[in-house]
C-alpha cells in the first residue's frame, strides 16, 4: 500500500539515525529532501540509491498535488529534511495534511530533533513546557514575546547566531532579566555546548563571543 513516510535525519552526527530509517530509505520509491545536496551526502554514507526530488518552502506549495498523484498511484515516498524531523520548524505539514485529506496513509519515524535533547539538558522542569520554535523575525513578534511572557511552563526557542543576541536580550526585556535559561548549541556536533544562567547573563555572553553554530533557547516559565 503506497504511504508517506517522515523520516528524521541526524542534526549532526550522523550516527544519529536508525536501522528502521536507513531502511525506510533504501526501500522508498523516491525521497522529497528539503536540500538534495545536503542529502546525497547522508545517502552516500550509508549507501543508499534511492531517487530525489526537491521539496522544500519555496516549491511545496506548488509541488504537493503533483506528490500526491504519485502516492494514490501507488509510489512509496520519503520525507526528509536537512536535519531533524519534517515538519518540526521545516517542512513537512502541508504535505501530511494534503495526505491527510486524500486519504493517504502517514506514517511518522521516531528520531532527532535538536529541542528535546536541549530541554532534557537544561536542567529546568521539563514536564510541561511550550515549543515556540523560531520567532517571527519583524510583523508578530512584540505580540509573541509578550504571550511568551506569560506562560508558566518551559519555553523552548530556536535561533540562528545572526539573531542569539537580540533575541535573548528581548526576552529579557519581556520576561524578565533574572529568568533562568540555557543555551545549548552545535549539538550532537564536536563543539556542541550547554550554558546556564540568566537570560541577562547568557545575552551578555554572546556579546563578548562571537557566537556559531544553531541555536535552542530553554526559558524557565513564569
Amino acid at each position: 500500500m503506497p504511504k508517506l513516510h517522515l523520516v528524521p535525519t541526524p542534526i549532526g552526527n550522523l550516527e544519529d539515525i536508525t536501522l528502521r530509517a536507513i531502511r525506510v530509505l533504501k526501500e522508498a520509491d523516491l525521497i522529497l529532501a528539503e536540500d538534495t545536496r545536503v542529502t546525497a551526502k547522508l545517502l552516500k554514507h550509508y549507501e543508499i540509491g534511492t531517487k530525489m526530488q526537491s521539496f522544500h518552502e519555496h516549491n511545496e506549495h506548488k509541488i504537493v498535488g503533483d506528490i500526491i498523484k504519485k502516492l494514490e498511484a501507488g509510489m512509496n515516498i520519503a520525507l526528509v529534511t536537512d536535519a531533524g524531523t519534517p515538519g518540526i520548524s521545516d517542512p513537512g505539514f502541508l504535505l501530511v495534511r494534503e495526505c491527510a485529506k486524500s486519504g493517504v496513509d502517514v506514517e511518522t519515524l521516531p528520531g532527532a530533533t535538536a529541542f528535546v535533547p536541549a530541554l532534557v539538558n537544561s536542567g529546568l522542569p521539563c514536564d510541561r513546557f511550550y515549543f515556540e520554535g523560531f520567532l517571527p523575525h519583524k510583523k508578530g513578534r512584540q505580540t509573541r514575546l509578550e504571550y511568551l511572557s506569560k506562560l508558566d511552563q518551559t519555553i523552548v526557542l530556536y535561533e540562528s547566531p545572526y539573531r542569539i543576541v537580540k533575541t535573548l536580550e528581548q526576552l529579557a526585556e519581556h520576561l524578565g532579566t533574572d529568568r533562568p535559561a540555557s543555551i545549548s548549541r552545535e549539538i550532537t556536533k564536536i563543539y556542541e555546548e550547554t550554558l546556564r544562567g540568566t537570560l541577562a547573563e547568557l545575552a551578555q555572553h554572546f556579546k563578548e563571543k562571537v557566537p556559531k553554530g544553531e541555536f535552542v533557547i530553554v526559558v524557565g516559565g513564569k
